[in-house]
């Protein structure tokens, strides 16, 4: 059995906890209030902005010239390609790229980039691998759990489950499991025991990333 096999046990109740969130059952039935998305469509483009300084950083510390290239390759595709669909589709839902811009990370949002950026900063290329994996690995979960229940009339909806569900997405996050698995069948074991408290930690970051989102979560002070 693999690491990321072996890890599916203790992660499926946080997955489950996420599919069965209030505002991820929105989605899947297109009943969702606009306004909690809205927020969520906001604090996604503060994330992805560190998500791409992540690439950036397992681009330098990977010890492998392929892998460099693949982590570069998704550095540009963040920040060129993904970053302008999601003003495109923030655009749907009147947000403009200015309200973008102005968007202040939220306790949450901030509390999970600065983990992210500190890990890919100061710790192993495994240890950015394993951090990474549950933002590919928890949204293609929840994109194929809400596209076997049915696709809802909801057209922003739909196309949020299609892309997560999809074919491009799945291969991004089948690509990331394999290197995981391959970084920690040649870790020692205290690397596996580091990369389980990674991958759950960011897991559950996943989690509360949806709950802030349903809650439209402010700085209390």
């Amino acid at each position: 059995m693999s690491f990321t096999e072996q890890l599916s046990t203790e992660l499926d109740p946080i997955w489950e906890a996420i599919n069965t969130h209030p505002m991820v059952k929105g989605i899947g039935d297109g009943s969702l209030d606009p306004a909690p998305f809205r927020y969520w469509v906001r604090q996604d483009y503060v994330y992805l902005i560190d998500y791409a300084r992540v690439f950036a950083l397992g681009a330098a510390n990977t010890p492998a010239l392929a892998q460099m290239s693949t982590f570069a390759t998704l550095l540009e595709e963040t920040i060129n390609t993904e970053m302008e669909l999601h003003r495109e589709y923030a655009a749907e839902f009147g947000i403009d790229c200015d309200a973008l811009e102005e968007t202040t990370a939220s306790p949450t949002t901030r509390a999970y980039t600065d983990f992210l950026v500190r890990t890919a900063a100061t710790g192993t290329f495994g240890d950015t691998l394993a951090a990474l994996l549950p933002c590919m690995w928890g949204f293609n979960q929840t994109g194929k759990n809400l596209a076997e229940i049915g696709l809802p009339d909801h057209d922003q909806y739909r196309a949020w489950i299609e892309m997560y569900a999809g074919e491009e997405f799945t291969e991004l996050t089948d690509w990331c499991l394999t290197l995981v698995d391959e970084e920690a069948a040649a870790a020692a074991d205290r690397d596996r025991a580091r990369y389980r408290e990674l991958v759950l930690t960011s897991a559950r970051y996943e989690y509360l990333f949806w709950d802030a989102a349903w809650r439209q979560e402010e700085w209390p002070v």
